[in-house]
């Protein structure tokens, strides 16, 4: 199994209840990141922690990911999501705190990619090309929203 840890972290100028409200609302993620998501259903929630079944994008093709999330109140959300089609699962955390500019994104992937024939090229694949995709389809997109 191949570990790759990806890690970001930026400032969005907007207050953290404003950011907090898009990120959170898993429901309405196609609409508001349509680069990175097809379609988002909440198959079960129990209080602030959810199972969805989405349609993720990515690399210029659609997959399904299993996750269970845990909505953090006013701080972000943590997220354990499993590709089988891919053979990749992984932890994801987004975390913020609230700063003099507005709101600091703290963003940690951990993927581990069970398919071996992917493992071969995942480091390039899932390095730094995959975080430089994400901050344009999903922080950029973000601050859009948001710093308006």
């Amino acid at each position: 199994m191949k570990h790759i840890s990806l890690k970001g972290s930026w400032v969005i100028k907007a207050p953290i209840d404003q950011v907090f409200k898009i990120i959170s609302d898993f429901e309405n993620m196609p609409k508001n990141f349509p680069t990175v998501a097809e379609s988002l259903v909440i198959t079960k929630k129990d209080g602030n922690k959810l199972e969805i079944d989405a349609k993720a994008k990515s690399f210029g093709t659609v997959f399904p990911v299993k996750m269970k999330t845990e909505i953090i109140p006013k701080v972000g959300y943590i997220s354990d999501n499993e590709n089988i089609k891919l053979g990749i699962s992984g932890h994801e955390e987004f975390l913020m705190e609230e700063i003099e500019e507005g709101t600091r994104i703290n963003y940690v992937y951990e993927v581990d990619i069970h398919n071996k024939w992917l493992r071969m090229i995942a480091g390039p694949l899932l390095g730094s090309y995959s975080m430089k995709f994400w901050k344009k389809a999903f922080i950029d997109r973000l601050k859009d929203i948001v710093e308006k």
